[in-house]
């Protein structure tokens, strides 16, 4: 297998607040037409990959299993928020994959049979390919959180050796969950648009060297308003296993407002 691989499309995007963008909901209504643009952009993926914000594990795991179960991980919405169905295949041969790729990276990575497939999976797909008859494998966040240890675990799957695989990481490029309920100034208007415009120059900018680019992101918080637009972490974090993954400059960004906050969402396409 060749390990310097790296031929995927990647795709980090943002996937809005728990159920409500296959609700109708208006505030949601860019970022649907934001997804729908993204699939449309690439080719049909033979199998996806997908690192969400809503699992954090003590060391990286993979779902495994033929036809893995929804988790419902939002509360308070309406009772058709836990009727969505999106029955996608599994695909335990990618599984094996991720795992031996993280191995020769010197990093343990577990099997997950139980827990199943979350909102960051099946929202944003159910929108983008609403077949579901891609198979999918959901990669968990590591806890504790460490910018560097997510950029080198992007690192390791570059070389899965799998022909139109998509690498998608689900977040939120604004997640202050109290901001999202409070009156906008202009200053938390420019707070949020100047972290946006960071993260797209560094995925972006083609003059910076990959150690440039990954040495931003690993310094995340010394960026424009960054612990504003990111209290906590966890939705950033599966940008930097795109950049990781993807090794060269983004070829597109895309800044949608999703639920009145400026958001980005981020491609690379195969190379």
């Amino acid at each position: 297998m060749n390990e310097t691989k790296r031929n995927h499309a990647v795709i980090y995007l943002s996937h809005g607040a728990g159920p409500l963008p296959l609700l109708g909901d208006e505030r949601h209504a860019e970022m649907v037409d934001n997804l729908r643009v993204l699939a449309s952009s690439i080719e049909k993926p033979s199998a996806i990959l997908v690192v969400s914000a809503h699992w954090e594990a003590a060391t990286p795991a993979v779902t495994v299993g033929s036809r893995p179960p929804l988790l419902y991980d939002y509360y308070d919405f309406p009772p058709e928020s836990y009727e969505i169905t999106y029955p996608a295949p599994g695909d335990d041969a990618l599984s094996a994959e991720v795992r031996e790729r993280l191995a020769l990276s010197g990093m343990d990575c577990g099997e997950e049979r139980e827990r199943g497939f979350d909102h960051g999976l099946f929202v944003p797909l159910k929108i983008m390919y609403p077949e579901a008859d891609i198979p999918c494998v959901q990669l968990s966040l590591i806890k504790g959180l460490d910018p560097s240890a997510h950029l080198a675990l992007g690192s390791a799957l570059a070389g899965i050796d799998r022909e139109n695989l998509l690498i998608l990481g689900s977040g939120f490029s604004f997640h202050n969950m109290r901001a999202f309920f409070m009156p906008d100034t202009e200053e938390t208007v420019a707070a949020n648009q100047e972290f946006q415009a960071w993260l797209a120059e560094t995925c972006s900018d083609p003059s910076l060297s990959e150690d440039q680019r990954r040495e931003r992101l690993a310094r995340w918080e010394s960026a424009p308003h960054a612990r504003y637009c990111h209290p906590r972490e966890e939705h950033l974090l599966p940008l930097h296993v795109c950049v990781g993954a993807a090794g060269r400059p983004s070829s597109q960004w895309f800044g949608p407002t999703i639920f009145g906050k400026a958001a980005t969402t981020v491609l690379w396409q195969p190379a």
